[in-house]
């Protein structure tokens, strides 16, 4: 047992079709990139997802492991809402606090609102609800927990809580699943809030090729420059799924990718070899 599925998610709000509105067509390939990916996932029976997510708490220099016992979140659009709430992993996410600590990393367990109970419960991002929303098991049961990579530290740090997230499913004893929530350049269009740069497709391509080339350690040797200039929010998650890699060999699949607008969405889905 452990992690036994992981892949690459976006988190773009018009993935869901309730909330795409005019934009579901331009949206549509990602939307049925996600639902392959869900279909590939279940095959697996999995217990406890794992997410990592660039936008739940932002901690200066250190990574974040939630504790509470639930999250709940509510992502409104012009169009419509959603709504979700789940069960958190406590244990695991207790486990993975330790490894990471047992590994002298910049970690952080959080709790919010009351230390147990209904009260303990992280509100949720859209980072993590969209690509839960898609996860989540039809019967409820899905369980998760969720951790939050800084930006201040170097990669091979995040690299080194991916193989403390691979020992500690491992010794839970359950399935478990490894989601990096990220979208990836965000200057693709003159008119999105970060404007237009070149390296925003130069970056993308550079990911899809490591992908599909199931090299993504690639990906972390990349020119600052470039980064910079293409705005991405996935590198710092998919540092994570790197070092689980390490320990969990896994066979790669682009499952889709896209721009419609002025970031670009990858689904990538890996197994077990």
């Amino acid at each position: 047992m452990g992690i036994v599925f992981a892949c690459i998610a976006p988190h773009g709000d018009e993935t869901i079709p309730q909330l795409a509105g005019d934009k579901l067509k331009s949206f549509s390939k990602t939307t049925r990139g996600m639902e392959s990916i869900t279909a590939t996932m279940r095959k697996q029976r999995v217990d406890t997802v794992i997410i990592a997510t660039p936008h739940n708490l932002i901690l200066k220099r250190n990574i974040g492991v939630i504790l509470t016992e639930f999250t709940e979140g509510t992502l409104r659009t012009e169009n419509a809402s959603v709504r979700a709430r789940f069960k958190c992993d406590r244990i695991l996410a207790g486990d993975i606090l330790q490894e990471a600590e047992e590994a002298r990393l910049p970690v952080i367990g959080v709790n919010y609102g009351t230390n147990e109970g209904e009260s303990s419960c992280m509100p949720m991002d859209w980072g993590t609800l969209i690509p839960l929303w898609f996860l989540r098991s039809p019967a409820g049961r899905t369980q998760v927990v969720i951790v939050t990579p800084s930006r201040e530290i170097p990669l091979q740090n995040l690299v080194k809580l991916g193989t403390a997230i691979a020992q500690a499913a491992e010794k839970r004893g359950a399935k478990v699943a490894f989601v990096a929530s990220a979208d990836q350049a965000h200057t693709h269009n003159k008119n999105g809030p970060y404007g237009f740069h070149p390296d925003s497709a130069k970056f993308d391509q550079l990911v899809v090729d490591a992908v599909r080339q199931n090299r993504l350690e690639t990906i972390l040797k990349l020119d600052k420059q470039l980064i910079e200039n293409a705005k991405p929010d996935s590198i710092w998650q998919i540092a994570i799924l790197v070092g689980i890699l390490k320990e969990v060999p896994m066979q790669a699949k682009l499952v889709s990718y896209q721009a419609p607008t002025y970031f670009g969405m990858l689904c990538a889905s890996y197994t077990l070899k």
